[in-house]
Formats: structure tokens, C-alpha cells, sequence
């Protein structure tokens, strides 16, 4: 007669079953590998194509349909798990899928910029622009949806929410955004565009570690392992690698960060500047847009006379802006109806 198991091996059973439905989900393992990879590669290389051709038509419907169809979640919960389990080979196997399948995403965005006649960057983008300065915010905004992501999961009963973390966290728009704007030869922005994909990479490994922690999965590996202490060293370097990962994130998050605000800042007292000018004028402020290497271009659109721009920038300066890096454009523009058809004497 067998033994009937104790609570503790009852509970380490449990964990055990748990941990064998999480490698089907996310690893590439098994007697099925080669179907995997071919579904992988397929579904990456056609989401690829539809978030380029979204972000090219800024069609943002058209790009939260290729972050629905992104498989690249994958690999990267399959190398969180694999860090977790201390499991090497997949370990390996989850890194390189999730990196080859990053440049590929980057490859597609690069070939299509190539067809595409105009340059694909954030001043004329707003698909590219909300990608290419990523801040805290948005690391933020990825460790919460890595937390959800991490525990869709474990738990079926919440797996539903899948879709939703495919969306809120974003991975293969940024990288054909990468494609884009390097063919575009804005390499700042492919930067941009690239850390925000690192960030939420780390964020998705940075979570899930935790969460793993947090239900007990992270000591499985050792009460199966036969020399304990070797498995504790070897899973905390692979907490430490995770750590220092998120770390390197934070510090130009936080730069870039710093850099948005005090363009904002700055925005907005030229915006100020600008309608003290045209106050009382038949002018007025159309928009005021940040630019490369910290340049502002504002658009002023109205009737002649023109107003004292020489005015405006001395007033600037006076107050301590770089007038070098700040450019007005007025655009004259002539109203027409009914009454009044005539072009009005230059």
C-alpha cells in the first residue's frame, strides 16, 4: 500500500504541476519545438508589418492590433521563468528567441521605411513622437503591467486579461519604430524608441521574478536540487543580473525624464512670451512643438501687420532663454466668403 503524501510534499506537488503548465505556456521545449518556432516567427514577422504600417498611417487601431498579435511575450516570460527555475538551457533558448526576434521586428520597420518616400520621425509622426522619450512614467506603467502579466500567468483564473497586457506593454511597435527612425537616420530616436523596449522588458523580468517569489515558486528548483546552496548562488547572480538590469533603465529614464520636463518648462514660457506679443494683433499661437537636440518650432498663424518678433526674442532672452533654439514661424492666412472675394493688396 502507498503511503499517502504528507502536506508538504502534497504542496510541492501542487507547485510542481503549476510549474509544468507555465513551461508549456511560455518556453520552447517539448516534442512540438519546431511548430512553435514556425508559429512564433510567423505571427512576429507578420505583427511587424501591420505596427510599421500602423505607425507609417499613425493609425493607432492598426498598431494595437499588432500588439495583440505580437508573440514576443513569450520568450521574455519564458526567461523570466527560466531565471526563476534556474532552468539554463531554456534560459539560453528564451534569450536568443526574444533578441533575434527583436531584430527582426527592427529589420521589418527598416525595410519598410526604405519603400516609404517621407521620413518616418517624432516631428512628423505622432505614432513615432510618443515612443521616442520614454520616461519613469512609463517604467512605472510596465512593472504594473508586468505584475499583471506575471500573474495572468499562474493563475487561469485571470488569464483573460492577456490581450490587455499585450497592449499596455508594447513591445513590437517600439522596435519597428527603431527601423523606422534609423532609416531615417535619426539615431536619438531610434535610442528613444529602443530603451523603451528594453524598459519594458526589464520591467516584465523584474515583476515576474517577484511574483514568482511572492507564491512560492522561486524555492522549487532548490527543494528539487541536491546541493541546495549551489542553487541558491546560482538563483541570487540571476536576481542580481535582473536588479542591475532595471537599473541601468532607470538612470536614462530618469534623464530623459528630467529632459522632458525642462523642455516643457521651457515651451511654456515661450508660449507665454509669444501671446503677450500677439495679444490685441489678429494672431494667434497655432502650436508650439519640440524638436531635435532641444530646439522648440512655434507656428503663428493671422492677418498682417506682422507683430515685433525682434521684440518677442530680445524679451527672451532677457530671460534667460537660448533664442538660438527657438524658432517662429508665422504663417499669414485670408479669410474669404460671400461678401468678400477680393485678394487683399500685398
Amino acid at each position: 500500500m502507498t503511503a499517502a503524501a504528507t502536506p508538504r510534499e502534497s504542496r510541492w506537488g501542487a507547485k510542481l504541476n503549476s510549474v509544468d503548465y507555465m513551461r508549456e505556456a511560455v518556453l520552447f521545449d517539448g516534442s512540438g519545438v519546431r511548430a512553435q518556432y514556425t508559429r512564433f516567427w510567423l505571427l512576429l514577422i507578420l505583427a511587424s508589418v501591420i505596427a510599421t504600417a500602423g505607425v507609417v498611417a499613425d493609425s493607432t487601431a492598426t498598431v494595437i492590433g499588432a500588439m495583440i498579435v505580437a508573440p514576443l511575450m513569450r520568450p521574455i516570460q519564458g526567461t523570466m521563468l527560466s531565471t526563476v527555475l534556474g532552468d539554463h538551457r531554456n534560459l539560453v533558448r528564451s534569450i536568443g528567441t526574444m533578441v533575434a526576434g527583436a531584430i527582426a521586428a527592427i529589420g521589418v520597420g527598416f525595410v519598410i521605411g526604405l519603400i516609404v518616400i517621407q521620413p518616418i520621425t517624432a516631428a512628423t509622426n505622432a505614432q513615432v513622437a510618443g515612443r521616442v522619450s520614454p520616461g519613469v512614467v512609463d517604467l512605472l506603467a510596465a512593472l504594473a503591467t508586468g505584475v499583471v502579466g506575471s500573474i495572468a500567468l499562474l493563475r487561469s483564473d485571470i488569464s483573460d486579461t492577456l490581450p490587455g497586457v499585450a497592449i499596455a506593454i508594447s513591445l513590437v511597435p517600439p522596435l519597428t519604430v527603431v527601423g523606422l527612425t534609423l532609416e531615417s537616420g535619426a539615431w536619438s530616436q531610434a535610442a528613444g524608441a529602443l530603451l523603451l523596449f528594453v524598459t519594458n522588458v526589464a520591467a516584465i523580468l523584474a515583476t515576474g521574478s517577484v511574483v514568482m517569489a511572492i507564491y512560492g515558486f522561486a524555492n522549487v528548483r532548490i527543494e528539487m536540487a541536491e546541493d541546495k546552496e549551489a542553487e541558491r548562488r546560482r538563483r541570487a547572480r540571476a536576481y542580481l543580473t535582473t536588479i542591475v538590469l532595471l537599473v541601468l533603465v532607470t538612470v536614462p529614464l530618469a534623464y530623459s525624464t528630467a529632459q522632458s520636463i525642462e523642455s516643457r518648462s521651457r515651451m511654456g514660457r515661450v508660449t507665454n512670451f509669444v501671446n503677450d506679443a500677439t495679444e490685441g494683433t489678429r494672431w494667434d499661437l497655432v502650436s508650439i512643438t519640440p524638436r531635435e537636440g532641444g530646439k522648440i518650432h512655434v507656428i503663428v498663424k493671422g492677418q498682417p501687420p506682422l507683430p515685433d518678433m525682434a521684440k518677442v526674442y530680445d524679451a527672451m532672452e532677457q530671460d534667460g532663454l537660448d533664442t538660438s533654439l527657438i524658432e517662429v514661424e508665422l504663417v499669414p492666412t485670408y479669410s474669404f466668403d460671400s461678401e468678400h472675394l477680393e485678394a487683399p493688396a500685398s
